[in-house]
């Protein structure tokens, strides 16, 4: 990405079609989106990208195997059609997983479960089969049953339960900052401006329209005009901090009522496992127990929450509740002290005055548009990101009477890159240079060229995990961080 300073210049000299508010995964498509159809771009995030609710997710892409118990077949139908083109267009980032649904004490699998994976299936080759010149895009297996064997080999932690069988069925994972950044990056290729630590204040209007953001730069200081024929924002949980009574009079938009989903890691060696598992929660609910990044990812909850939107801490309630139900399913014994790390972010509810009738919308991508052309995007979930920006600029496109077609389906996001492709750096070892490659793509060639400095930045951070020094200064020079 350009130096933060050269942003800020261009943002306070030149005028743009679209401004973009919020630099999460919603905003980062909204830009790439609308630069690639042509639009010049600005987009600001008054703090850092994925700093938000994007970089605390499941870090899963999948198609939301639970929402078939509401019977929501469309939303299912288009979170897998995103899934399977997550994958094709970046490969690096996006990457299958198989997951698992034990059974004990020689009872074969639920079969009212086995009746949902097969609709996913089915539901999967519907959505996925793609028929260009006759060649089939990625999709996974369909789901089946595993013995008793293969199960604790793929959840040895669950070995010493000895389960009897498992439904094992795939979705995908990903790093979800790595994602925000890269999206990030491809806009900026297609001429997107973008600058973290710019808090939008309030709205330039010219005869009641819209015509730019009011920024505060909360790193040097500073007010400026960012000047802009439309403005979309894309805040998230945070969508109706801007010019509140406009959206909820007009859209008739009631207020946004945020909900904490709490995530817990721990060692991989407490808690052992090769693929995923759906672990049941009680009250008919269920957690992810998944591998991520060397450790055991745990989560996640959903409770309201009426805290700071600043920072949002994971619950002492909720991290009870997780490690009690992981502790239930797998037989061990894991307390607050054995976590290696907890985080927590916030999904919009809908608050209709009355709490029995709240309307989940966090899964659901909303669009409003108001008197001053502001146009606010939020709801959805990260499998689905780029339908909503897709959304949002189609909306721009349509009201100026531009002819110009979404092209995000056929954009690689980054550059794939196999680890043998990678220079070998002394003191960079295999394991890292996988890592790099994963999480950089071919990006990962200018992190090792700054590891090959000096051996304190080819040097892990941490000896028992991947990740190497170097990486440090690359998002400071690099990704304005």
């Amino acid at each position: 990405m350009i130096p933060r300073a050269d942003a800020l210049a261009s943002m306070e000299r030149d005028e743009f079609d679209v401004v973009v508010i919020g630099g999460g995964i919603t905003g980062a498509g909204v830009a790439l989106d609308a630069a690639s159809r042509g639009f010049s771009v600005a987009l600001v995030d008054k703090a850092d990208y994925a700093s938000g609710t994007s970089s605390r997710s499941s870090k899963l892409v999948h198609g939301g195997l639970r929402y078939l118990q509401s019977f929501d077949l469309g939303l299912v139908r288009e979170a897998l059609l995103e899934r399977q083109l997550m994958v094709k267009l970046a490969p690096h980032l996006v990457k299958p997983l198989p997951i698992l649904i034990p059974a004990f004490e020689g009872k074969r699998p639920d079969r009212i479960t086995g009746a949902g994976l097969n609709m996913y299936d089915v539901l999967t080759r519907e959505g996925l089969r793609r028929r260009r010149g006759g060649e089939e895009e990625w999709s996974p297996e369909r789901h089946r049953t595993l013995g008793a064997e293969e199960t604790a080999e793929m959840l040895p932690a669950l070995a010493a339960r000895e389960p009897t069988s498992a439904y094992l069925f795939y979705d995908c994972q990903t790093d979800d900052v790595r994602l925000v950044l890269t999206a990030l990056g491809e806009a900026e290729r297609f001429g997107a401006v973008c600058c973290n630590g710019v808090e939008v204040t309030g709205l330039v209007e010219r005869e009641g329209l819209a015509t730019g953001v009011l920024c505060h730069d909360a790193v040097g200081g500073g007010e400026f005009e960012l000047c802009a024929d439309n403005v979309v924002n894309a805040t998230g949980v945070w969508a109706d901090r801007i010019r509140p009574d406009e959206l909820h009079n007009e859209a008739e938009v009631p207020t946004i009522r945020p909900s904490r989903g709490t995530h817990v890691t721990v060692s991989g060696a407490q808690l052992p496992v090769v693929a995923g598992a759906i672990v049941p929660a009680g009250k008919g609910r269920s957690i992810f127990v998944l591998p991520w990044l060397g450790r055991t990812l745990i989560g996640t909850t959903d409770n309201d929450y009426e805290g700071a939107l600043d920072h949002i801490p994971p619950g002492d309630e909720d991290i009870t509740y997780l490690l009690s139900a992981v502790n239930e399913f797998f037989g061990t014994s894991l307390g607050a002290d054995d976590l290696t790390g907890a985080y927590a972010g916030v999904r919009p509810l809908i608050a209709t005055g009355d709490p029995k009738k709240s309307v989940d919308i966090s899964r659901k991508a909303e669009l409003y548009e108001t008197s001053s052309g502001l146009v606010t995007i939020t709801g959805g979930k990260l499998t689905t990101w780029r339908r909503m920006a897709k959304l949002a600029v189609d909306r721009i496109v349509e009201r100026e009477g531009r002819e110009a077609p979404c092209r995000t389906a056929e954009i690689p996001l980054g550059m794939p890159a196999a680890p043998g492709e990678l220079p070998e750096v002394e003191g960079v070892d295999q394991q890292s240079r996988d890592a790099l490659a994963g999480r950089y793509g071919h990006a990962a060639v200018d992190v090792l060229a700054l590891a090959a400095e000096s051996p304190e930045l080819a040097a892990r951070v941490s000896p028992d995990l991947p990740d190497v020094v170097a990486e440090a200064p690359f998002a400071a020079r690099r990704e304005q961080t």
